[in-house]
């Protein structure tokens, strides 16, 4: 929508995503959607939060929980829902699914299910980029469950060996599936990045994705001019299991109380009268994207073997 304020546009691309999600949720038991989803419904602000302040040309790496990267770096939501339907429409002709989405065209380059395995591809494009001077900022995001793999440690310690323009972001939600974070690590991940002398931040609000995108400028903007790595924690809090569209609550892993402290500072939830403002509007576009993903065609034996190496 135009004319909108910042807090305003962060509040309708957060909304967006979300909404979005919440269809999927709704299309997933008709088993339309080929491939697992891993929502991130309650995160929605680090998305939106970090990449309000990128341009087009920056590069994001994400993890296989991705629709929110993928929307908030501006890939295109029809090609999107084809692509989780499997359609050759979508974005990858079908072959990627929710788990490995990628826009290159608008910077998003790609996600994966294998934990932690974008990081070392987003230091290896914050080389190229350094050594072609294309002045961009490239972003990594992963999870805190990411910062127990060795090649967490081996690209932290390479981008501040060979400094590169590259921002380290630990979207944590304090689980690794069913596993607390306090049970996994016997560090603290911020202090952990600060051993390889990277400037660091933490950002315990990510529910706020004005207070997001507020810090994030300052950040993005020193990577950016002096072409250093920097790490920064953003705390956030996931509503849904860890994939697919339902609830967990009976594992027993995690409290509804946590959620409920986590939900009264959500202004997706708090801020109801701007819901009811923007809801329409988005309605609207993912209706289309749906009826797009429906209505686009099967990929063809003809496709069965092109993008294989």
């Amino acid at each position: 929508m135009k004319n909108l304020n910042e807090a305003e546009a962060l509040f309708y691309q957060s909304l967006r995503i979300r909404l979005v999600e919440e269809r999927l949720i709704d299309l997933y038991p008709a088993d339309k959607i080929q491939s697992p989803v891993h929502l991130s419904i309650g995160q929605e602000a680090v998305a939106t939060g970090v990449c309000a302040t990128l341009r087009p040309m920056d590069l994001l790496f994400s993890t296989y929980r991705s629709h929110a990267f993928y929307l908030a770096k501006g890939g295109d939501l029809k090609k999107m829902m084809a692509e989780l339907y499997g359609k050759q429409a979508g974005g990858c002709g079908g072959k990627a699914g929710s788990m490995h989405l990628a826009a290159p065209e608008v910077g998003f380059m790609g996600s994966s299910a294998v934990v932690a395995s974008s990081i070392p591809h987003a230091v290896g494009a914050a080389l190229a980029s350094r050594r072609l001077r294309k002045n961009q900022v490239i972003v990594t995001v992963f999870g805190d469950g990411a910062t127990e793999e060795g090649v967490f440690h081996e690209s932290l310690n390479f981008a501040a060996k060979h400094p590169v323009p590259v921002l380290f972001i630990c979207e944590n939600n304090g689980l690794a599936v069913h596993s607390y974070q306090r049970a996994r690590q016997a560090y603290d991940v911020v202090e952990l990045a600060k051993v390889y002398g990277l400037p660091t931040t933490s950002i315990a609000e990510g529910y706020d994705d004005l207070l997001v995108s507020q810090k994030m400028k300052t950040i993005v903007a020193q990577v950016r001019e002096t072409s250093q790595p920097q790490f920064v924690e953003i705390k956030t809090f996931r509503y849904k299991e860890h994939v697919g569209p339902g609830e967990d609550w009976d594992a027993g892993y995690r409290h509804r109380a946590d959620m409920a402290r986590w939900q009264a500072h959500d202004p997706l939830i708090q801020r109801t009268d701007w819901v009811a403002r923007f809801r329409a509007s988005i309605m609207a576009e993912i209706d289309e994207a749906v009826a797009f993903a429906e209505a686009a065609p099967w990929p063809g034996e003809e496709a069965l073997l092109t993008d294989v190496i």
